[in-house]
C-alpha cells in the first residue's frame, strides 16, 4: 500500500534505510524487487533522493568515483513511456564508462538504451543560474552518448519517487569520440537514430530534451546545487534522451547516428 502522507524523524530515517535495502538486494541477488513507492509515496522527492544519496555512500565506501550526473526522463516520449512528468538526475560513477568496450549486460537488470548529448564540464556551477547563459561558459565540450539505464523495480513499474530512489534508473555509458565545443555546434539542433542492427528503433532531436539539453543541464544545475551537491568542473552530464529509449538485446550491436557528432556505437555481448 503506497502512502503519501508526509514522514518526519525516525520515520523518514527508517524508510530511506529500508528502501535503499530492497534495491541493493535487487542488485545483489539480481532478482527485480518490488517499488519502493510504499515505503516513500510518490510524490516526497527529497525522501527519494535520500535513498539515491544512501545507494551513493555505499558505493564510495567500496571505492567508487564519482564521474558526473545523467539527467533523466527530459524526453516527453520517454516520461509517457514510464508514466512520470517532470525530469530527475541519477549519479554516474567511473566504473560506468564502457566506451570502446564490449557491453556485458549480464548484472543489468531489464536493461534499455538511449541516445542523447554529454556535456563535460571545465568550471563548477555551484553559483547563481538563471538560464542557458549561466552554463554555456561552464562547458568545455560536448560528445554524443548512448546511456544504458536498468530499473531494479521489476516490470519498470515506477514512479518518479521509484527511479529516483533507484540512481535515476542508471546503469553505464559510452561517450563518442568526436568532442564539439558549444561554438562549433548548437545541441537543440541535434537530429538523433538509434540503429539496433539495420532496424531505426528510435529517434528524436534536441528540442526533445527539456526543449534544449542545456536547459536540461539548467534545471541539473540549480536541483544539484540546492540539493548541496553541485556540478564540479570535470564531470560528465548526460544530458537526457533525444528520443524513447529502447530494449537491449545481447548480441546486437546498437549505434546512434547523432548528427554534427556522426556514430556512437555500443557492442553488447552475447
Amino acid at each position: 500500500m503506497t502512502t503519501d502522507a508526509p514522514l518526519t524523524g525516525q520515520d523518514r530515517e527508517a524508510a530511506v534505510t529500508a528502501a535503499a535495502a530492497r534495491l541493493e538486494n535487487a542488485q545483489e541477488t539480481l532478482s527485480p524487487c518490488a517499488p519502493v513507492r510504499d515505503l516513500l509515496g510518490t510524490t516526497d522527492l527529497a525522501l527519494a533522493y535520500a535513498v539515491q544519496q544512501r545507494l551513493a555512500e555505499h558505493r564510495l565506501a567500496q571505492g567508487a568515483v564519482v564521474s558526473g550526473r545523467k539527467i533523466g526522463l527530459t524526453s516527453p516520449a520517454v516520461q509517457k513511456q514510464l508514466g512520470v512528468d517532470q525530469p530527475d538526475f541519477g549519479v554516474l560513477f567511473a566504473d560506468m564508462d564502457v566506451s570502446g568496450t564490449e557491453v556485458d549486460t549480464a548484472n543489468l537488470l531489464q536493461p534499455k538504451v538511449e541516445a542523447e548529448v554529454a556535456f563535460v564540464l571545465k568550471a563548477d556551477l555551484d553559483g547563481e543560474i538563471n538560464g542557458v547563459e549561466d552554463v554555456r561558459p561552464a562547458v568545455d565540450y560536448a560528445v554524443g552518448a548512448l546511456e544504458i539505464v536498468a530499473s531494479r523495480v521489476a516490470n519498470w513499474d515506477i514512479t518518479i519517487t521509484d527511479t529516483i530512489a533507484d540512481n535515476g534508473s542508471s546503469a553505464l555509458y559510452v561517450l563518442g569520440d568526436k568532442k564539439l565545443t558549444l561554438d562549433e555546434f548548437e545541441p537543440i539542433e541535434t537530429v538523433m537514430e538509434l540503429y539496433d542492427g539495420e532496424v531505426l528503433v528510435s529517434q528524436g532531436n534536441g528540442a526533445a530534451c527539456l526543449g534544449d539539453p542545456l536547459e536540461a543541464l539548467v534545471w541539473l544545475a540549480r536541483t544539484a546545487r540546492d540539493l548541496g551537491e553541485p556540478l564540479r568542473a570535470g564531470q560528465v552530464i548526460l544530458s537526457g534522451a533525444l528520443g524513447p529509449m529502447v530494449p537491449v538485446t545481447p548480441g546486437t550491436v546498437v549505434r546512434a547516428e547523432l548528427s554534427a557528432f556522426g556514430t556512437v556505437t555500443a557492442v553488447f555481448a552475447k
